[in-house]
């Protein structure tokens, strides 16, 4: 058994681009639990919009009601296919009251398990006081909130308009850099309820603790700046170590880094598909390889994040990463 915590279905009517797969959700569905994977949550990156470089202007444009209805037609999804989907709420953190508003009743919905945002908002990364409002609803909620790039991540226009590279390479950047502001903004500090994920297997984040400490001391002569600078408060590589990974970077390399900086524990299985189908046998073969630790792989297919998302799981003997014979299995909380 496998919960997926980071893929995406394309609601019915919202039109938009994209391969087959994001527009055929049994089909999808099926092919997944054909590779171990029972239950997706789901969210979109943009709400109603599109995830095509140049569309990130129009994305958060979009107002209140549109975004709801997107959010509302995602929980149909999960509706339809309650044993295979659960849904994030997407909304923009810097997008006001009535959109922090609206995804605080969503997540009183059962359908909706978590929150979607993005890691820059044109240009503007979450450490910005003008995330405040939204990190103290995330607290509150205790939603746990999936960082995922945008359409548009910062230095897209520097490439060109080659797509390939916003998609693979500035994007795992955007979150990089999107987190670490977070962290050193002290966010994680403020709320302990926080409880983030980040996309994209956390790009190149398990590299930077050390790093993160030596950023935030203050130059000779100059004060502390910012809450890491002060007494008293934790390090920026104390606070990263409380953020969750998914696994949706298809790197062995990856994989142990996070091993070595998060532990198996805050890593949960996330494969971006749909879309990105072809990628679900790689990573989970890269998980099956690397995660040899006593529990390692169970922790990371599916407990982690049933704990996570208050999900209940089945219950199936004593090997949970194979399916029962047919009626057999016993559903019960997550312990």
């Amino acid at each position: 058994m496998m919960i997926d915590v980071h893929g995406h279905l394309a609601a019915a009517g919202a039109g938009g681009l994209g391969p087959p797969s994001l527009f055929d959700p049994e089909g999808s569905i099926e092919a997944k639990r054909e590779q171990g994977i029972d239950l997706t949550v789901i969210g979109s990156p943009c709400g109603a919009g599109s995830m095509l470089p140049g569309a990130a202007a129009e994305n958060y444009a979009q107002p209140v009601d549109k975004v709801r209805a997107y959010n509302e037609a995602i929980g149909d999804l999960v509706t339809k296919f309650p044993d295979a989907l659960r849904a994030y709420a997407y909304l923009n953190p810097f997008g006001g009251d009535a959109m922090l508003r609206q995804a605080a009743d969503l997540m009183a919905d059962p359908r909706f398990v978590g929150l979607i945002v993005n890691s820059s908002v044109n240009g503007r990364y979450l450490s910005d006081p003008g995330a405040g409002d939204f990190f103290a609803l995330a607290a509150e909620l205790e939603a746990p909130v999936l960082v995922h790039p945008p359409a548009e991540p910062v230095g897209t226009l520097n490439m060109g308009g080659h797509i390939g590279l916003v998609e693979h390479l500035v994007r795992p950047c955007d979150v990089t850099a999107g987190i670490a502001a977070i962290v050193c903004a002290g966010w994680l500090e403020r709320h302990p309820g926080l409880r983030l994920i980040a996309a994209g297997g956390g790009g190149g984040l398990a590299h930077l603790p050390e790093k993160l400490d030596v950023a935030m001391r203050p130059w000779p002569g100059q004060p502390p700046s910012g809450p890491h600078g002060s007494p008293g408060t934790a390090s920026p590589s104390e606070s990263l170590k409380r953020v969750y990974v998914d696994t949706s970077f298809p790197s062995a390399a990856q994989v142990r880094a996070n091993l070595a900086t998060f532990t198996a524990g805050r890593m949960l299985i996330g494969t971006d598909a749909p879309p990105l189908m072809d990628q679900i046998k790689p990573i989970t073969e890269i998980l099956q390889s690397e995660l040899t630790g006593p529990g390692e792989f169970e922790s990371v297919a599916w407990r982690n994040a049933a704990d996570l998302f208050g999900i209940t799981v089945p219950v199936w003997g004593d090997d949970p990463s194979h399916p029962p014979a047919a009626g057999s299995a016993e559903t019960v909380p997550a312990a």
